[in-house]
């Protein structure tokens, strides 16, 4: 196994000496990154060009999958387009174990939005209150990610809220894990039920009856915002994909939620939706 990649996890595995088995943690450890940048999809769904924000910070394994995958992919749209369409795109690249000799580099998940949207055709926080640590994680020293999916009413409040993934930068037993996941989670979403939003006013949703949201929310002691260095791999224990009773478009549980950058809302009725696998290597 890569010598970066044994220290990364190593340092998450400091963080909370509480497991009763290492090895079963370690296998499931993995790290990962955050990376921006824009692609240009022709009116036929294939991708003209792309572009990664400050590629030269990256590794270079990261940029050798990116560039091994992204030009093959092949998007579809809600309507038929007569131009080519600039979208910006988040993408979530993944290093996971395989043994003590190997390991995978892959690209996880990915969201996309056409650039150039007029001011009111998405909706934007009116009011956003922050969630309180709550004490259980607090005294446990935990730390993690809590990724929400919103439901938002013409009103602009949260209708419906729901955790779809914890992922913890700190381990633990898998009992005690367990309770901290559901612990960050209760407190991100105390909070997300009394956030407020502003509607669209124009575009193609504007009379949509609510609007879906993919928002992360960042618990760590000392800030209350995880640092997350771009370019930089981050060690973390993900948690299960949890199913939402109250989602009935069943294709939108495979929604990625952990590709959404730090303090964004990604409004999940976008028009520009990947069609193909993103592959890894």
């Amino acid at each position: 196994m890569k010598q970066w990649l044994v220290g990364l996890f190593c340092v998450l595995m400091a963080c909370v000496a509480a497991a009763n088995d290492l090895s079963a943690v370690r296998q499931r450890a993995e790290a990962s990154m955050l990376i921006t940048g824009t692609v240009v999809v022709k009116p036929d769904g294939s991708v003209g060009s792309y572009a990664i924000d400050r590629a030269d910070k990256l590794p270079p394994v990261v940029i050798q999958v990116i560039r091994q995958n992204v030009p093959d992919w092949k998007f579809q749209f809600e309507d038929k387009q007569a131009a080519a369409v600039k979208a910006s795109m988040s993408l979530r690249i993944i290093a996971r174990r395989i043994d003590d000799q190997h390991d995978s580099v892959s690209i996880s998940a990915a969201q996309f939005a056409e650039e150039h949207q007029a001011p009111g055709e998405t909706i934007s926080y009116k009011t956003r209150a922050q969630p309180v640590y709550p004490q259980e994680s607090l005294d446990a020293g935990a730390t993690g990610t809590v990724y929400l999916l919103l439901r938002v009413g013409r009103d602009g409040l949260v209708k419906d809220a729901a955790a779809q993934q914890v992922n913890l930068t700190v381990y633990a037993s898998d009992r005690k894990m367990k309770s901290l996941r559901n612990d960050l989670a209760k407190a991100a979403l105390k909070a997300a039920r009394r956030w407020t939003f502003n509607i669209p006013t124009t575009g193609k949703h504007v009379a949509d009856n609510y609007w879906l949201a993919s928002i992360p929310v960042n618990f760590s002691i000392n800030n209350m915002g995880i640092e997350r260095r771009y370019g930089n791999w981050q060690g973390y224990i993900p948690g299960p994909h949890e199913l939402i009773p109250w989602l009935s478009d069943k294709k939108l549980f495979s929604q990625a939620a952990d590709a959404i950058p730090d303090d964004s809302i990604y409004q999940i009725n976008q028009d520009l939706q990947l069609a193909t696998p993103l592959s890894g290597t």
